[in-house]
This record gives structure tokens, C-alpha cells and sequence, in this order.
């Protein structure tokens, strides 16, 4: 695992894993969740960085600028751009390249599919439980008050903000995008994606959710089949050449 910076705040690195076969087939950020909170940091995914890599994937685990360290509105979306941004000066094959994000990550990954202009762009995106749906999320407390932390405000107070950052308001985004979420997720709701499949559809864009079987964290474990299925979708949005 190599280290790099791409901003000169401590929280502004990724962790690069490169497998061991000579040709990798992609890359894939790895988003982490946590609601954006401080205290959840990219040691939740290291397991899934790692399985990467195992089965011939360049994995980034993404770190970013959390609330009450340096983050919120904009700074943990700028540093999310910024990081895979940062993968056209590592010399990766940054033109197959998918993020998945758990939870908060979803959301970020998501977020990150639909930006103009960037530097470096997605070409699909797995949002495992994503918050998807912020002013539904805001407004219903999921995360308890993690999204008014986020962007500063309730929807009616910010909602420029929302605009910007809240995928469901936001399609389509370029990019496949496959959400996995489970019915029996008390963290956060199925209607959070079932909510953003169905906007995406309705707006022309190539949206698809997978129930899963487990639970919220299910998700980020490796030995499970939740995520099986979140390997499966890697290996379907970058079919080998």
C-alpha cells in the first residue's frame, strides 16, 4: 500500500493498493461512509481495498476532510473531487475507473459521478446503502442530524446547497450507476435508493438497484455475500478487454 497526499491537509490522502498481476483490470475509488462524521475514517476501507487488489484491481481508499475536522459544506465534497482527481498523477488507468462508497461514501460517489468538467471522470459507480436522497434524509432524520451538519442547514435554510450536493435532484449523472441495499437496513432506509433509481429512470439515466440480504454493515464486510454482490457489479461495470 503506497500513501499520497493530494491537499496539504492531514485528511487529504488516499491509500493506493496495486495488485500483483502485471495488467490491473481498472481502478476502483473506495469511498468511505460514516455519515461524514469524524470519528469514521478510511480504516473502513482498507478490508475492501485490500480484496481489491487481491483479485487484480488498483484500489484508492479515498480519505476526506470529515465534519468538526476541517469538513462540511463544501470542503468534504471538494476533497472528494480532488482525491480522484489526484489518480491522473499516479499513473493508474484512470479511463476505467468506478467508484463504490458505503452510506455517506455512496452518497459522495454518487455526487462525484455527476460533476462538470473534471479532470478525471467515472465510469460507474456502486453505492452500497447510500444516502441518495438529502432533503428526504434531512428532513426524516436519518443519520440524525448528520446531513444538517453536512451542509449547514435544513433544506429551506441551505437550499442551494442541497441543490449541489443532493444526488436525487442531480440526475442523470454520465455513468452506470448500481445501488445495493438492503430492506432490513436500519441505518439507512431502502427508500433512499429505491427514491433515486426510480428519479434516475425517470430522467433517462442508467440506474439499477440490487436488494441484498444483510444488513447496513454486511455491506463492508468481505466475507459476506453482500459483498460478493458489490464484486460482481465491479466486474460487470469493467468487463475485462
Amino acid at each position: 500500500m503506497e500513501r499520497h497526499s493530494y491537499g496539504p491537509d492531514p485528511a487529504q490522502f488516499g491509500e493506493l493498493y496495486l495488485p500483483s498481476a502485471e495488467r490491473a483490470l481498472g481502478t476502483v475509488v473506495v469511498i468511505h461512509g460514516g455519515f461524514w462524521r469524524a470519528r469514521y475514517d478510511c480504516s473502513l476501507g482498507r478490508p475492501l481495498a485490500a480484496d481489491l487488489a487481491a483479485r487484480g484491481y488498483v484500489a484508492w481508499n479515498l480519505e476526506y476532510r470529515r465534519v468538526s475536522v476541517g469538513g462540511g459544506w463544501p470542503r468534504t465534497l471538494d476533497d472528494v473531487a480532488a482525491g480522484i482527481d489526484h489518480l491522473a498523477d499516479l499513473g493508474v488507468d484512470t479511463a476505467r475507473l468506478v467508484a463504490i462508497g458505503h452510506s455517506a461514501g455512496g452518497h459522495l460517489a454518487v455526487w462525484a459521478a455527476g460533476r462538470s468538467r473534471p479532470r478525471v471522470a467515472l465510469t460507474g459507480v456502486i453505492a452500497q446503502a447510500g444516502v441518495l436522497d438529502l432533503v428526504t434524509a434531512a428532513t426524516t432524520g436519518v443519520g440524525h442530524t448528520a446531513v444538517l451538519d453536512l451542509l449547514g442547514g435544513r433544506p429551506d435554510e441551505v437550499p442551494d446547497r442541497y441543490a449541489a450536493a443532493d444526488p436525487l435532484g442531480r440526475v442523470p449523472v454520465p455513468p452506470r450507476v448500481v445501488c445495493l441495499h438492503s430492506a432490513a437496513d436500519d441505518e439507512v432506509p431502502i427508500a433512499q435508493s429505491r427514491a433515486y433509481v426510480a428519479a434516475a429512470a425517470a430522467a433517462g439515466g442508467d440506474a439499477v438497484l440490487i436488494e441484498t440480504a444483510g444488513d447496513h454493515y454486511t455491506m463492508i464486510d468481505p466475507s459476506t455475500p453482500d459483498w460478493a454482490l458489490a464484486l460482481g457489479a465491479v466486474a460487470e461495470l469493467l468487463p475485462s478487454r
